[in-house]
């Protein structure tokens, strides 16, 4: 009967070794899981020196599910190369359907090859490829993951470790998938409610280019012929369409040229920090961004705590990826202070970022050992609170754009128009004179 060594955690992740003979690997597997432990690797013992039959290394030992003892996933993975070119929704995609073939009980070797057949993008297909192959190489899930950052972030790969260390990578892959689909959805409608006033924003500037190229100085011939005598409003604004059609290069250069400045600007460290507090205060759109930083934090900071990772480094990572400068400062203080023994509660309430409700909320959370329910229910919360904040900024915002363009255009057509009726008033006052006369 051949002999299998094999490497286990116990339930307080202390690693344990030993050899069995048993008539398979999943009969060792098995004995395994009878001793309470987790396997981590299996492997026949004249087989163990970290390479099998072929000069290939030898297979893991498939993972522990977290239902029931039925078969789960191999948590030894390591990914090649993967680069960028994966979509946020595709990753979403491939997550959520990852779970659910985890979850079915399919080893992960055959879920990845499942998923690489039926997938349409062409970079993550090549990255399943790679993947699948890696698996029969090993090296953990989370080691692999983490050698691509550009497409798993740390919030992905820890959220991993920590589902592969509690057996339970299936449920963490669910959780990914669903803060993810949130993440997204916000997100989209925050980017749904900005379209109409950038899209308004547009067509006023293509009209101003318009008027103010072609159709005032036909104005300006028309009035020169006549010989005149025009308001000084009309003046301004034909002297403003002679300074952009005669210096139409020089004004795109002097728009990039800001555009580009301003992209830099805020790509400094000075720079950043002063436009993600200028995005706080501004009016309609500021209270839309709050919301959203609040419950991108809260629904991090609850996900990655629930799956079993460590708080210090869950607001590590919480701090990389919030999306504001002034939400990841916040978030420091927190860490130095949990650092330093102390709670969550009172950095988070000397910030002035976060609201009293959700410092309440969450002193409640810590007193009562229920910090990650707590903080999801926070980001329901806000979730709401943002979908009820951007119909009013869409409903606020769309009479203030109208009236802009009105003003625009309309401030343009009486420029052009004042001189009309000077003439036509200056033609009545003639008429009159000669009738009196």
């Amino acid at each position: 009967m051949p002999k299998f060594n094999y490497v286990a955690l116990d339930q307080r992740g202390n690693e344990t070794k030993g050899t069995f003979e048993v008539a398979s690997q999943n009969d060792a597997i098995g004995r395994v899981k009878d001793m309470g432990l987790f396997p981590v690797k299996i492997v026949e013992a004249d087989k163990d020196t970290g390479k099998g039959k072929g000069g290939k290394k030898a297979a893991p030992a498939p993972k522990a599910a977290g239902k029931g003892g039925k078969k789960g996933v191999n948590i030894n993975i390591k990914i090649p190369g993967m680069g960028s070119g994966v979509k946020p929704k595709v990753l979403t995609t491939f997550t959520r359907q990852l779970a659910t073939l985890v979850d079915a009980g399919l080893p992960l070797l055959r879920g990845l090859r499942v998923l690489e057949k039926q997938e349409k993008n062409a970079a993550l297909k090549e990255i399943l490829g790679k993947l699948a192959v890696s698996i029969e190489g090993g090296s953990t899930f989370s080691e692999g993951l983490a050698q691509h950052p550009k497409v798993f972030n740390r919030l992905f790969v820890n959220m991993v470790k920590a589902g592969e260390l509690g057996g339970v990578l299936e449920v963490v892959l669910k959780r990914l998938a669903e803060f993810s689909e949130k993440a997204q959805k916000i997100k989209g409608k925050v980017k749904a409610a900005l379209f109409y006033p950038i899209a308004v924003m547009f067509v006023a500037i293509g009209i101003l280019l318009l008027l103010m190229v072609f159709v005032i100085p036909k104005f300006k011939e028309v009035f020169a012929g006549m010989g005149v005598q025009m308001p000084g409003f009309t003046l301004f604004v034909m002297a403003m369409s002679d300074m952009i059609k005669n210096n139409i290069l020089e004004t795109l250069g002097v728009v990039v040229f800001i555009v580009v400045a301003f992209m830099l600007f805020i790509k400094t460290k000075f720079g950043r920090l002063l436009w993600d507090k200028t995005q706080l205060k501004l009016p309609a759109v500021g209270p839309v961004i709050s919301k959203v930083a609040i419950s991108r934090f809260t629904r991090t900071l609850g996900t990655l705590v629930s799956s079993g990772v460590p708080i210090l480094q869950a607001l590590t990572i919480v701090k990389e990826t919030a999306g504001n400068v002034v939400i990841a400062n916040a978030v420091s203080k927190i860490h130095e202070s949990v650092k330093e023994g102390e709670t969550i509660t009172a950095p988070l309430e000397g910030s002035g970022v976060f609201p009293p409700m959700v410092c309440s909320m969450v002193d409640v959370g810590e007193q009562t050992g229920a910090m990650p329910e707590m903080l999801m229910r926070i980001a329901d919360d806000y979730d709401e609170q943002v979908d009820n904040s951007v119909a009013a900024m869409t409903s606020l915002l769309e009479p203030i754009m109208i009236v802009f363009l009105a003003v625009v255009v309309g401030s343009i057509v009486i420029a052009m128009f004042l001189p009309l009726i000077a003439m036509i008033n200056s033609l009545s006052g003639d008429d009159s004179s000669k009738g009196g006369g």
